[in-house]
Order: C-alpha cells, then sequence, then structure tokens
C-alpha cells in the first residue's frame, strides 16, 4: 500500500512540475528575485529556470514523502484504536454498569467473580440514568470491554467473555460480530431488543470438544441457562413484593444498595413499594403463577436440584458451569429478605447454594 501511494506522488509531482503553472510560477520567480535583491541587473545573477524548477521538485518529493509519512502514522493509529479490546499481555479491561439488585447484573457479577476476571463498577441511579446518558441501550447491565467495545444483555456478555477465555487467540471485537441483535415488537406492541445465539460459545470443533466432551452436556448446559432467563428471574418479583411488607421491606434494601438521592430513596421506597406491590400481582397473572407465588419458586428451585441429581456437586460436575452461575446469580439477589429465608427452608438447595457462594467468593475458576 505504501508503494502504490509513493508511486502516485510520483506522478503527481512530475505532472505538477511539467504543467503550465509551474513553469509561469519558475519565471515569476525569477523575474520577482531580480526586483527585489537589486535593481541593476550587472549585480545579479538570475536563478535558472531549471534550478527552480529542481527545487520545486525537491520540496515537492519531501512534501510528498512527509505526506505519506503522516497518512501511514494515522491510518496506523486508527487501526489501534479500532483493537483496544484486548491488551498486550492478553487480559481484559472490564467495567460493569448495574444496578446492584439486578438478577441480569448479578448472574454477570457472579460469573466474573468465580472466573477471578477483575472488573469495576458503575452502579446506574434507576430513576435519571445518567451514568449511562452516552449509551443508545438503555437497559443494564452494560459491560464495557477496555472502554471502547459494549456488550449488552447479560447472556450474551457471559457467553462473549466466556469464548475469550477459552480461546484468547480470538479477538473480542470478532466475538461480539457472532451475536447480532434483532429488534421485534412483542405481543404488548412494545420494542424489544434479542440476541441472536446467546446461549452459544464461538468455539471451533477442537475447543468445543474440550469444554463439552459429549454433546447432552453443552444442551443441557444451554436448556437451564435459557430457563433462568425465561422462567427463574419472573419469579423474583411476584415473590419478593408478595406483600405490602415485604414489598417496603424489598425496597428498603433496594434503596440502601442503589444509587439513590435523599428525595429519590425516599419516594423510591414508599412510592415504589406501593408500585411493585400491585405490579407483582400483573406479573403474577402474566405468567400464570400460582395464588401463592412462593409454591412456583419452591417448585423451580427443587427442579433445578433435582435436574443436577444427587452424583454431581454442580450441573458442571465438579465445577460450576454456566447454567450453574446464572441460576445462582438469579436467585442470590433475594439474599436478606423474606422470600430468601423461605427457599432456604423450604426446598433443598441449600447445600448446592452454599457450594456456589464457596466457588464465586474464592474465584475457583480462575486459570
Amino acid at each position: 500500500m505504501a508503494t502504490s501511494c509513493g508511486r502516485a506522488l510520483s506522478k503527481v509531482g512530475c505532472t505538477l512540475l511539467g504543467s503550465p503553472a509551474v513553469r509561469l510560477l519558475c519565471v515569476v520567480g525569477s523575474q520577482g528575485s531580480r526586483r527585489l535583491i537589486g535593481t541593476s541587473s550587472t549585480h545579479f545573477k538570475p536563478v535558472p529556470a531549471m534550478r527552480v524548477r529542481r527545487s520545486l521538485g525537491l520540496a515537492l518529493a519531501l512534501g510528498g514523502g512527509f505526506g505519506l509519512y503522516q497518512a501511514v502514522k494515522i491510518k496506523a493509529l486508527q487501526a489501534q484504536e479500532e483493537d483496544t479490546t484486548q491488551t498486550s499481555d492478553g487480559t481484559l479491561k472490564l467495567t460493569l454498569y448495574q444496578y446492584k439488585t439486578c438478577p441480569f447484573c448479578s448472574k454477570v457479577r457472579a460469573f466474573l467473580d468465580f472466573y477471578g476476571l477483575p472488573y469495576e463498577i458503575v452502579e446506574v441511579n434507576p430513576v435519571m440514568r445518567q451514568e449511562i446518558k452516552w449509551s443508545s441501550y438503555r437497559k443494564v447491565p452494560i459491560l464495557m470491554v477496555n472502554n471502547s467495545l459494549q456488550l449488552n444483555d447479560s447472556s450474551v456478555i457471559i457467553s462473549a467473555i466466556r469464548t475469550h477465555l477459552i480461546n484468547k487467540n480470538k479477538n473480542m471485537a470478532d466475538i461480539i460480530r457472532c451475536y447480532p441483535e434483532m429488534k421485534s415488537v412483542n405481543d404488548r406492541g412494545k420494542e424489544v431488543t434479542e440476541y441472536t445465539n446467546k446461549y452459544w460459545l464461538m468455539l471451533d470443533e477442537v475447543d468445543t470438544t474440550t469444554v463439552y466432551p459429549e454433546k447432552e452436556i453443552q444442551k443441557e448446559e444451554m436448556k437451564w441457562r435459557r430457563w433462568a432467563d425465561d422462567w427463574l428471574v419472573h419469579l423474583i418479583s411476584p415473590n419478593v413484593y408478595r406483600t405490602t411488607g415485604e414489598a417496603l421491606a424489598s425496597f428498603d434494601y433496594i434503596v440502601h444498595e442503589g444509587k439513590f438521592g435523599t428525595v429519590e430513596g425516599f419516594f423510591a421506597k414508599y412510592v415504589g413499594a406501593a408500585a411493585m406491590f400491585f405490579i407483582s400481582k400483573m406479573l403474577k397473572a402474566r405468567h400464570n403463577l400460582q395464588d401463592d407465588v412462593r409454591q412456583d419458586l419452591y417448585k423451580a428451585v427443587n427442579d433445578w436440584v433435582t435436574a443436577i441429581g444427587k452424583k454431581r456437586k454442580f450441573m458442571g460436575g465438579d465445577n460450576p458451569n454456566l447454567a450453574d452461575l446464572a441460576v445462582y446469580g438469579v436467585l442470590r439477589v433475594m439474599e436478606g429478605l423474606q422470600a430468601y429465608d423461605d427457599m432456604m427452608s423450604n426446598t433443598k438447595i441449600k447445600h448446592w447454594y452454599r457450594r456456589m457462594e464457596k466457588a464465586t467468593t474464592s474465584h475457583e475458576g480462575q486459570c
């Protein structure tokens, strides 16, 4: 590319040197010099036109070369900016924009913690959302990779980062292109954004066989990751806002853990609690839950424990897989609330939950 640019500049230089405009410039330059330096031709030796042409040609060559250097330099800088999703040592700088009590954000944190990936947290004010005003995507979580690449949707974030951890030769920008977004209108007339392939890891055949020695392992993981998003997460709000007392306690926790101003916090706690109490009833009807929504929660977590079975510590075997991390991330947002205590007392999930708690806080997945 540099060679072709050099040839082009040479052609331009030759064309300019042979043009009438340059020949006129040479004549005017020599005549103008005679007038400025002296009025007597006997004391002045005019500069030959050929010398002027040579000087001008040299200037053009130097200028062209400098221009070419600048063009190549700018192009290199642009290429560097386009590929800033990965540092020289292969590590990723991660910034998570979140609401702490959001189950989808909790899923991402559980994943990052388990694999021991350092990340910064930006707590977003759920009312004004000024922290993400720069983004056209107005939901959380958002994960920024090295301040240049934006990842949306909790399952896309997890799948993309996990793909990179397995094969660090894959550039994050290339990986994220494998999860194209699709916009559609749901049955309530609201535009929604979905992401294709979000439960898939983008691996070649060799890596896929290493991570999933049997195809059933991969299918099971994807099935329960989808279950966490499509079913389990919808049981949280109806359970934590089940009664007015629970709704008030939940919003007290949300205000304490979230990013609210004094006035915002007051209204969020009391007005929000009242609103969510009624909204939880709507959600119960929408998802065909029982009158006692605790029973749906109990059944869901017991179904999960049954799927793991008695011979495995986790669904991933001796170590958590992405389904384990997703389910744990969703459930732990209830910690400190009545729904969490009831779940622990009335289901078989306690032992698995404690193992997951230890695995994430100890970063057991760290390479």
